[in-house]
């Protein structure tokens, strides 16, 4: 099966390192965006599976596009938090707003995989 994943980070490094590791386990149709503005954007115009989204970002942070996703009925995604905002208030809230994982950066391939396994994306 082929899935859609949006990485959504400012950081172009980070961006690609989640890419190189889904690439290497999936076959994905997978986008990027380089902040929150741009990720709602694509959520609205395409049916993602997976969002792996940063917190700390300009213009819209990951909190923001989590609470936009939780009141956007026609926005149907799994979310993962890929952050190094690791304080456990934010890993509570981002988990409340409906993310189904919080990984620390920089990113653990193998956990990352694990996840996805979890969840039936393979």
């Amino acid at each position: 099966m082929n899935y859609s994943i949006l990485v959504c980070d400012d950081s172009a490094v980070a961006r690609k390192q989640v890419v190189r590791c889904l690439s290497k386990v999936l076959d994905a149709d997978v986008q990027q965006a380089n902040d929150g503005v741009e990720a709602i954007e694509q959520l609205k115009s395409q049916h993602v599976d997976l969002l792996c989204l940063d917190l700390t970002m300009p213009r819209l942070d990951g909190v923001g596009v989590l609470e936009h996703i939780k009141k956007d009925a026609n926005i149907e995604t799994f979310v993962i938090v890929i952050s190094a905002d690791i304080q456990p208030e934010m890993k509570q809230r981002v988990t409340q707003l409906g993310a189904i994982a919080f990984l620390e950066k920089p990113i653990d391939s193998a956990r990352l995989i694990e996840l996805l396994h979890r969840y039936g994306i393979r």
